[in-house]
């Protein structure tokens, strides 16, 4: 187990993964974030600087949960995210669908087991006589 500093508070925890914050400081953020949901459900046209200023929340902040698929922007918003591969708009995550396609195929293939090349030398005529030990 390892000791940190809480990035937002600066008090010290046992860390286990995850973003390097305090029990405290997590519970304050995912009651934000159920805050920042129930702001978006009940104001739906609004934008993403609205939100993040009404919430007192960072853009920045809000962005990461719509990386984390935890948020997404709606199908008429004028904002979006970057594929990280290719570049192209989202409205939620981090990889397009043909991206997600195309790496879960380079990850598929590389595990695939590939059939052993094992070539057996087949006996010449010669080679495959009897022998025999001399008794004497």
């Amino acid at each position: 187990m390892e000791v940190r500093n809480c990035k937002e508070c600066g008090k010290i925890f046992n860390y286990i993964g995850g973003p390097p914050l305090c029990e405290a400081c997590r519970k304050a953020l995912e009651d934000k974030f159920q805050q920042v949901k129930d702001y978006i459900y009940e104001h739906r046209g609004a934008d993403i600087n609205e939100v993040a200023e009404e919430n007192e929340v960072s853009v920045q902040q809000l962005r990461q949960w719509v990386r984390e698929e935890r948020l997404e922007f709606s199908e008429s918003s004028q904002v979006g995210l970057a594929c990280e591969r290719c570049g192209t708009m989202l409205r939620s995550g981090r990889f397009c669908k043909a991206c997600k396609d195309k790496l879960a195929n380079n990850f598929g293939s590389m595990y695939q087991s590939a059939e052993p090349k094992v070539a057996l030398k087949k006996a010449s005529s010669s080679n495959a006589k009897m022998r025999f030990l001399d008794g004497k």
